[in-house]
């Protein structure tokens, strides 16, 4: 499953708004600077976040972006989904109209989608992982933690 970059970017505002607090407007200027982003793009994905209430914007000279509510409570399965529109391993396995986990092979002659179990598997385990990631755990993890993550090589 690849995600856009939609979903990496909107990831990495959210956090750099996650470091600076709920409290804290953030111009998007700044953020694109600090994650050296394209300004332009990072206006459509804030769009996108901001539809699903994910981030709140004030107008003004101190005026930004910040958070809608608390990191703790913003997890990534909504903010991909916000971004990307759904979570699917495969094109044909979405459908948007009923938003729900599909196969578009009907006409196989009875057979039924051999793969379906495989991909339904896949999109429940990416689903879960992102369902129990939170906003504040990505804020507080840096280069320390992130190590614990490498893979050692023998």
């Amino acid at each position: 499953m690849i995600f856009t970059t939609k979903a990496e970017y909107g990831v990495r505002l959210l956090v750099e708004l996650g470091r600076q607090g709920i409290d804290s407007p953030v111009s998007l200027k700044a953020i694109a600077e600090a994650e050296n982003l394209p300004l332009g793009y990072l206006e459509h994905v804030v769009a996108l976040l901001r539809k699903a209430d994910l981030v709140e914007s004030t107008r003004g000279a101190r005026g930004g972006y910040r958070l809608a509510r608390s990191a703790e409570s913003i997890t990534m399965d909504e903010v991909v989904v916000a971004l990307e529109g759904s979570i699917a391993p495969m094109d044909c396995f979405f459908d948007e109209a009923e938003s729900r986990v599909s196969c578009s092979h009907l006409n196989d002659h009875g057979s039924g989608c051999a793969t379906k179990l495989l991909w339904t598997r896949v999109q429940g385990s990416v689903v879960d992982a992102l369902r129990r990631t939170t906003l504040a755990e990505l804020v507080v993890f840096g280069p320390a933690r992130e190590r614990e993550l490498t893979p050692l090589t023998h």
